[in-house]
């Protein structure tokens, strides 16, 4: 078999089982998914809910090592395709699928009363990883079962048809379609992307109607869409074009449209499926292109705050592949450590050769990191939209208890927002680096097929593009930190102050840190100050000269300058190196959490050491490549040249 030996995909990762005793609140989250203990079918306390938590993953992690990891090689082989308009699946995935569905894990997170577990989401991204290890695609594929029913419910929370009556969860709207999925007789799908509009989703085209007789109809195509043969979509469709000037993502509404839908009678088709790719990886996960024609859907929320709802599903989506590209690091490490103790050259294993060995503790390292940073954002996803939910269905009758709760949330959707393209990035791009590692450490051997080495490498690949690619989760984090420099510039200075002092006299993890620290604020300070250097330089010349009095200037200079910025013209000078700062601030990051964690835990103080040590050196070269000017005039000189050609 490829893949090491393991009767058990959860209880062989001690780092994993290590991240969920320590690294989750357990009695805050335990709080929040069981507000009334004593209620029929609930565990009677936090400690006999953790051990039935452990007893799922157990099993989880028994049926993925002896159930999905020995029928992956027959899937990848065999893909899917599309017959008579249906999607066809590999028999091994169909098998997968229907024992998963006798095992119940499809309603994992829905609450009792609609027919699920009521687990905390960080079961289900946890069980993410552990599938993912083993294949992608059946990690995706099952991701829109649970995924799904959880985004129909809190939609439902947010208009109000959700309630707790009597101490049980009441579910008006979206009720049959969570329970269907929960059994795992259906699932759902995030449909957005077009032909022309992937990235930006302004370009969208699919158009809804409302009919004569009051139903909403959808027009257009979708391209790209994984499990897209689903009975269940969520679709982001036009309802009204922008405003002249305005943002494209003005008039997108979103939509529930079921595949068949009843007419007469019949079960009639309501949405067509087109086409299934032929993908280089992912093989076992259907992805297909949709055709509406007078497609029958139902209006989620209100018109034209499509874009705001979707974020919902793709945030968590984000995350979900965070724990998807651990799942590859932690394949792609085991295989390589497998290979390299066994392999034997110049009188030893290749394990013990200083290159390789560099190798491998580089990906244990960063994996670890990584799994840190991971848990840090699904924690404060799970926390802030937990507290959402509670304060929509069950509100304190207290006034100062709500708005205490509502700070709660905004703190914990401000963490989310903040760690979540971090995550999606890194663990994004270390999948394809380490999957690649792991064909480089078996040599030859890892160009031929037998090994699996080439299909972790082909899965890898798509990870840094969908769900928003590594660039868009760059340009998002970089709008978060200079955003935050912009507008708090007093305090941005007085936060570097600070670094710098206790950088001279701190000790020990606190000291790398802070160094750590200081290259990101340095290499932050050079992006902010040639932003601002070159909007004065633009505005005092263009703006200033316009006016043709003293009186005149003094008023712009004191009510318009510097007051208006366009985010494509002034910041040209950070979006050279968003990528540059957004690895920096998942290095800080990590950082931080794991030195934190070394603190309370002596046991994590080797891990944040070796990190520290390991990232220090590659911060300071990116800092140093951002500070550097010699960059951004080449870069701007072809831009403006319209020459960005080879070099003859």
């Amino acid at each position: 078999m490829p893949l090491p030996a393991s009767d058990n995909y959860f209880l062989d990762n001690p780092d994993l089982r290590w991240n969920l005793e320590h690294a989750v609140p357990w009695e805050e989250l335990y709080a929040l998914t069981e507000p009334d203990p004593a209620a029929e079918d609930a565990p009677g306390s936090l400690e006999e809910a953790r051990e039935f938590y452990l007893q799922v993953l157990e099993e989880v992690g028994r049926i993925v090592a002896n159930e999905v990891a020995p029928r992956v090689e027959a899937i990848d082989a065999t893909g899917c395709r599309l017959e008579d308009g249906e999607v066809v699946m590999a028999p091994p995935s169909v098998e997968i699928f229907e024992l998963l569905r006798e095992t119940g894990l499809y309603g994992l997170t829905v609450p009792r009363e609609l027919g699920g577990m009521n687990c905390p989401l960080v079961l289900y991204f946890t069980l993410g990883e552990i599938m993912a290890r083993a294949d992608c695609g059946t990690m995706t594929h099952f991701s829109f079962y649970g995924g799904i029913a959880m985004t129909l419910l809190v939609y439902a929370a947010r208009e109000g048809k959700v309630a707790r009556e009597d101490g049980r969860l009441v579910c008006r709207r979206f009720a049959a379609e969570i329970e269907e999925i929960a059994r795992g007789d259906a699932w759902g799908a995030m449909v957005l992307t077009e032909p022309g509009a992937g990235s930006d989703l302004g370009a969208i085209k699919t158009r809804a109607v409302r009919a004569e007789d009051g139903t909403w109809r959808l027009s257009g195509e979708k391209i790209f869409i994984t499990s897209g043969h689903a009975q269940y979509q969520i679709v982001l469709a036009r309802t009204s074009d922008p405003a002249e000037g305005a943002s494209g993502l003005e008039g997108l509404s979103v939509f529930l449209v079921p595949r068949f839908i009843e007419r007469d009678g019949q079960r009639v088709e309501n949405v067509k499926v087109t086409k299934v790719e032929k993908k280089l990886g992912h093989n076992s996960s259907p992805t297909v292109s949709l055709l509406y024609e007078d497609s029958v859907g139902e209006l989620i929320g209100s018109e034209g705050e499509g874009f705001r709802l979707m974020l919902l599903l793709m945030n968590n989506a984000r995350v979900a592949v965070g724990f998807e590209g651990l799942g590859v690091c932690e394949a792609a490490l085991r295989m390589a450590r497998a290979y390299a103790e066994q392999r034997v050259t110049m009188g030893k294993p290749i394990k013990d050769h200083e290159l390789i060995a560099d190798m491998l503790q580089e990906m244990d390292t960063q994996i670890r990191g990584m799994r840190a940073l991971t848990f840090a954002a699904l924690v404060a996803s799970e926390l802030a939209q937990k507290l959402e939910m509670k304060l929509a269905i069950d509100p304190p009758a207290d006034p100062a208890e709500v708005e205490a709760l509502r700070r709660r949330q905004r703190r914990h959707q401000r963490r989310a927002r903040e760690l979540t393209p971090l995550v999606k990035y890194v663990t994004s791009e270390k999948a394809v680096q380490f999957a690649r590692w792991n064909m480089q450490i078996h040599g030859g051997m890892g160009y031929i097929s037998e090994t699996g080495a080439d299909r972790l490498l082909r899965d890898a690949l798509v990870l840094p593009v969908y769900e928003g690619t590594s660039q868009i989760q760059a340009l998002m984090a970089l709008k978060d930190h200079l955003g935050s420099a912009l507008k708090n510039p007093t305090g941005f200075v007085a936060e570097s102050a600070r670094l710098r002092i206790e950088a001279s006299v701190s000790r020990g993890l606190e000291r790398a840190l802070d160094q750590l620290e200081l290259r990101l604020r340095r290499a932050t300070e050079s992006i902010v100050a040639r932003i601002v250097g070159t909007k004065v330089r633009s505005e005092w010349s263009r703006e200033l000269a316009s006016r043709p009095g003293l009186l005149e200037k003094l008023d712009y200079l004191r009510t318009g300058f510097l007051r208006s910025w366009d985010a494509r013209s002034d910041f040209g000078h950070g979006l050279l190196h968003a990528e540059r700062l957004t690895r920096i601030l998942a290095d800080v990051e990590t950082a931080r959490i794991l030195v934190r964690q070394a603190a309370a835990h002596p046991e994590r103080e080797p891990l944040a050491r070796r990190y520290l040590a390991r990232a220090l050196p590659r911060v300071t070269a990116w800092a140093m490549e951002i500070e550097s000017s010699d960059l951004e005039d080449l870069v701007g000189a072809s831009v403006a040249e319209g020459d960005l050609s080879p070099a003859r």
